[in-house]
């Protein structure tokens, strides 16, 4: 295997990754587990199991439809469970699996560096949006 480079104290992607079907994996997970509904989720379901409707007010601003969907996502790639009890109404619970707890380690800390470094970036984009005027490529 090949060893991953340093640059600046970051490791960088081994070249291995180059490989197009590489590619396609790591983007097919990225684009579920870095959706913004899919972290929220993540993050609320890691305090305990809920059910839809507590997890939707949890939440606040998504849509039924929206939550459903990203629901559905999760419980497909295998980081949520969904529990039917046969009551009336019927009660559905959705808690995360193994692999569900196993993502809000890196989600968590996706959420503090994002907090951290909020107005650095901000900044950036300010400096980068007054300069762009004059910028030929």
């Amino acid at each position: 295997m090949t060893k991953p480079r340093r640059q600046e104290g970051t490791a960088l992607i081994p070249s291995s990754l180059e490989v197009a079907e590489d590619c396609r994996a790591v983007s097919e997970v990225l684009a579920r587990v870095g959706d913004k509904w899919t972290v929220l989720v993540v993050s609320v379901l890691g305090e305990r199991p809920k059910r839809f409707n507590e997890l939707r007010r949890s939440l606040g601003s998504i849509s039924q439809r929206m939550l459903t969907l990203t629901l559905r996502g999760l419980e497909r790639d295998g980081l949520v469970t969904r529990t039917v009890f046969p009551t009336i109404p019927p009660r559905v619970d959705y808690a995360l699996t193994e692999l569900g707890r196993s993502l809000l380690e890196p989600v968590s800390r996706l959420g503090l560096w994002t907090r951290q470094n909020r107005a650095a970036i901000e900044a950036a984009r300010r400096r980068f949006d007054a300069g762009e005027s004059g910028r030929r490529d």
